[in-house]
């Protein structure tokens, strides 16, 4: 299955802003019922047999993110403008979402890199790793989609605040 990441909209059934009832019944919606996990937990993951981890964060009663962690197998993809973000080496991945949008390194994780513009952020284990035999460095191996002012600051999110006020 591929899942499509549409910033700031969402990926696939799952939309940004959604109340927590129908976030989890479209969570709910990409498990496999041919192969369920014992691993899903309602409202929070499922695990697809392909590996891949489909997470939601809900806050307020309203879906804020969604996360996924890379597939064992290539049978589910997460895409973002065709690029599979998981089977790109992270380098490459970050010089080729520099063609659309700026990417910064989290100041407090340099694992993370956040495009803030696309409210798309991706994690991996190690900050840099160049050997493609670590995959846990060499790949991306999470990526977050998230609301808008998801990443605001304190003083961010004030200003927000006043500006919607």
């Amino acid at each position: 299955m591929d899942f499509d990441l549409t910033p700031p909209s969402g990926v696939g059934p799952l939309r940004i802003g959604m109340n927590r009832q129908s976030a989890n019944a479209a969570l709910d919606s990409l498990r496999d019922l041919s192969a369920v996990s014992e691993s899903d937990r309602p409202g929070q993951h499922v695990f697809r047999p392909s590996g891949l981890m489909v997470s939601i964060h809900c806050m307020r009663d309203r879906l804020e993110a969604v996360e996924f962690s890379r597939p064992s197998a290539r049978t589910d993809q997460v895409l973002f403008r065709g690029l599979d973000v998981f089977a790109i080496p992270a380098s490459e991945l970050v010089q080729r979402m520099g063609e659309y949008t700026s990417i910064e390194e989290d100041p407090d994780d340099p694992a993370c890199l956040v495009a803030p513009d696309l409210l798309l952020s991706f994690w991996r284990p190690v900050a840099a790793d160049d050997e493609p035999e670590e995959e846990s460095g060499y790949y991306f191996s999470t990526v977050l989609l998230a609301r808008p002012g998801y990443y605001d600051t304190p003083a961010q999110a004030a200003e927000r605040l006043q500006q919607n006020s």
